[in-house]
């Protein structure tokens, strides 16, 4: 194959992605109705669900964090206790 086949190669691959890329979008987003302008952003509702979960969870995590860590020292260790009897328990 000799320089010039292979340049054109490239060009019609670059070409026919173009083509793919702007039929049917980049990532989420693709375009729907009348007019070309108008684009809709597909999301997963079971995905924003879990980013919610997981956030209201890392909150509680901090919350505990701070009322282990900020006690009084005889509550901290009792409570230090409690969890290592948790453990166990598992």
């Amino acid at each position: 194959m000799n320089p010039f086949e292979m340049v054109v190669l490239i060009v019609a691959i670059t070409a026919i992605a173009s083509i793919f890329r702007a039929k049917y979008g980049n990532g989420r987003k693709c375009r729907t109705g009348e007019r070309d302008d108008q684009i809709v952003d597909y999301r997963d509702p079971d995905a924003d669900r879990l980013r919610d979960e997981v956030s209201v969870l890392k909150e509680r995590i901090h919350v505990l964090e701070r009322i282990v860590t900020d006690g009084d020292q005889r509550r901290t260790q009792s409570l230090e206790r409690e969890i290592d009897a948790l453990r166990d328990k598992k």
